[in-house]
């Protein structure tokens, strides 16, 4: 007898405080309008991502339109470059805009707008410097002192502001401050500039202007001529939005409002755009794109989707409070989206020789292979077997621990889709670093199903240069990674050890184990130290071309009392290769020895 219930079948999520306040709008009947103000002085980063998808998201959902509008006021250091980033990031990431538009299309009327407020009395034309200005607006606790240009006629200060656009005067020596409130409580108040004046040709407008509008005083009024009904911020832009209040009512213009959220912030990850532009400038990464970068583009380059991205954006909500946000949630939605579409493929990136010694000499037989588990309609492919394979160096141990079901002198394992094959001997070379597996397989355990008691290892395909092109691996380990035991430590995250380590730095700069006493894997490079340093010419553990590693570049060393450091105490959990051609910008060399199937995405 069936149940009656008033409860619903399927619990609908509950809107954020943002979509409450455009759906109230919306249901008035009110054309939603947003827009996606980015200042064109960088590459955008995983904190743009928030942003766009809120703006953009908000838009589509609820039957309105939203527009990109670049705020470049200020030419010194924007440039088409970044502009052209940041339309490319947008179009990547699923969204388009109803209009382009640029607060340069406003110039004209801002400029009347500011000789309007000059008339009424409400800006004046000052002759200090900007340390007087700064000196003179007082503290929190203590009020400003007045300029003593302040008090100038409107008819002066129209003249002088006139001969400002004229290029009369030189940089700083003038500049146009609104009058408001010396002794206001939110020093934003406290006569704030409208004006600078600049001799430097601009990207759009080239040299039509030597005088540009502070982004306080230009970017309400352009909200305001685009008629933005939700205008929607991060929150730090929490106080400026009296005086984008003030503005608007002091010229009488359409009013648009502002919204404030709360910004992206990310563990071990640096979200200042200007911090971001000086490793690009200093040459310590490569980059925008660099793979240790959070920008898009650098996300982009490493092999996320936009659906992780967005799928980010969606999980970690809208909120107004401040707050800090694993960055093992954005590689869980990465990891999400690449388990269901991406197709697997295998690479080798620190190899070692493996002979079939009873394996017949120019055969090669094909095994087939799953390209996606998750997606049957991905279908196969073939992988070929031969006498001579490449397997990871990790995948052998001559003196392994307990409970290491890999390659070992005397086990049998499986390698996968194929053979069972059972290591016979080591050779190693004059070092006593081994250089070659010679082993035996099973002819009758062909089929790709592990056996009962053996681990299956990712094959290595034959070394065909003709199947297997060089590739710019990107090696990324989980930044929430826990230990999974030792008392030392609580439980807690692993401590990060720069590379000044002795042993560390000989590692990393190896770009492999110094051998079974020493496990260790690279973590998340990008933390908030960058002082970089050029390793040997060979490549590193997360795919640096250029071979800079530095204390960004965090390692962690698990330590279990009474246990022996090896591979089989390390730290656990699934790692992710992404593989790209190389940039032409950055050509790296062919890696010997080292095969890949295809520039594909393996998990």
């Amino acid at each position: 007898m069936a149940i009656e219930t008033n409860e619903p079948a399927a619990k609908e999520k509950s809107l954020n405080f943002l979509e409450e306040i455009v759906k109230e709008a919306a249901d008035r009947g009110v054309a939603i309008q947003t827009r996606f103000p980015p200042e064109p002085n960088g590459y955008l980063h995983i904190g743009h991502a928030k942003s766009i998808c809120i703006n953009f998201g908000l838009a589509q959902k609820y039957g309105g339109k939203c527009n990109l509008r670049f705020d470049d006021t200020n030419p010194t250091k924007e440039d088409v470059e970044y502009v052209d980033s940041i339309k490319r990031d947008i179009r990547w990431l699923g969204f388009d805009w109803a209009l382009e538009r640029y607060a340069s299309d406003y110039f004209d009327q801002l400029y009347e707008w500011a000789k309007e407020l000059i008339r009424k009395g409400l800006a004046y034309v000052d002759d200090q410097t900007q340390e007087q200005i700064r000196e003179g607006r007082g503290t929190v606790s203590e009020p400003g002192k007045e300029s003593p240009w302040r008090n100038r006629s409107a008819e002066e200060n129209l003249d002088l502001f006139e001969r400002m656009k004229a290029g009369e005067f030189a940089d700083g020596e003038k500049v146009l401050r609104a009058k408001i409130d010396m002794a206001h409580p939110n020093m934003l108040f406290r006569d704030p500039i409208m004006y600078r004046i600049i001799h430097a040709r601009h990207h759009r407008t080239g040299d039509k202007w030597c005088i540009y509008p502070m982004y306080d005083y230009a970017h309400g009024q352009s909200d305001s001529i685009e008629h933005i009904t939700h205008s929607i911020c991060t929150l730090e832009f929490d106080v400026h939005r009296p005086l984008y209040d003030w503005f608007i009512q002091a010229l009488g213009i359409w009013p648009s409002h502002q919204y404030e959220f709360a910004r992206l912030n990310l563990t071990y990850t640096m979200m200042s755009k200007r911090k971001l532009l000086k490793l690009v400038q200093e040459g310590a990464v490569m980059g925008w794109d660099d793979p240790r970068m959070p920008t898009i583009c650098a996300l982009r380059r490493k092999g996320y989707t936009p659906a992780s991205v967005r799928a980010f954006a969606e999980m970690v909500g809208v909120a107004k409070r401040d707050n800090v946000i694993d960055l093992g949630k954005m590689e869980y939605c990465v990891r999400e989206d690449l388990n269901k579409v991406a197709e697997r493929r295998m690479a080798v990136l620190n190899p070692v020789k493996v002979t079939v010694t009873n394996y017949p000499e120019g055969k090669v037989e094909y095994f087939e292979c799953v390209n996606n588990p998750e997606d049957p309609s991905a279908g196969t492919r073939q992988v070929p077997f031969s006498r001579e394979l490449y397997i990871e160096r990790d995948d052998f141990m001559e003196n392994p621990p307990k409970k290491f079901f890999r390659l070992q002198p005397g086990g049998e394992v499986r390698l996968r889709y194929a053979y069972l094959i059972k290591c016979e001997e080591a050779v190693k070379d004059a070092e006593g670093n081994v250089v070659e597996l010679r082993c035996t397989y099973d002819p009758q355990s062909g089929g790709g199903s592990s056996s009962e008691g053996c681990h299956p290892l990712g094959i290595g395909p034959p070394r065909f240069r003709s199947r297997n092109p060089p590739v710019q691996p990107a090696l990324h380990e989980g930044e929430s990674r826990r230990l999974r035991g030792g008392t030392d430590v609580g439980g807690q995250p692993q401590s990060r050890i720069d590379d000044r380590h002795e042993r560390l730095a000989r590692t990393v700069a190896g770009g492999r184990r110094t051998g079974p006493h020493l496990p260790v894997r690279a973590r998340r490079l990008l933390l908030p130290r960058h002082r970089h340093h050029a390793r040997a010419s060979r490549l590193q553990p997360h795919g640096d071309a250029q071979r800079f590693v530095g204390e960004d570049q965090q390692v962690a060393i698990r330590n279990v009392p009474g246990k022996a450091n090896s591979p089989a105490t390390l730290y656990g959990g699934r790692r992710t290769v992404l593989c790209g051609l190389p940039r032409a910008a950055h050509p790296t060399p062919a890696l010997p020895a080292v095969s890949a199937e295809s520039c594909a995405t393996a998990v």
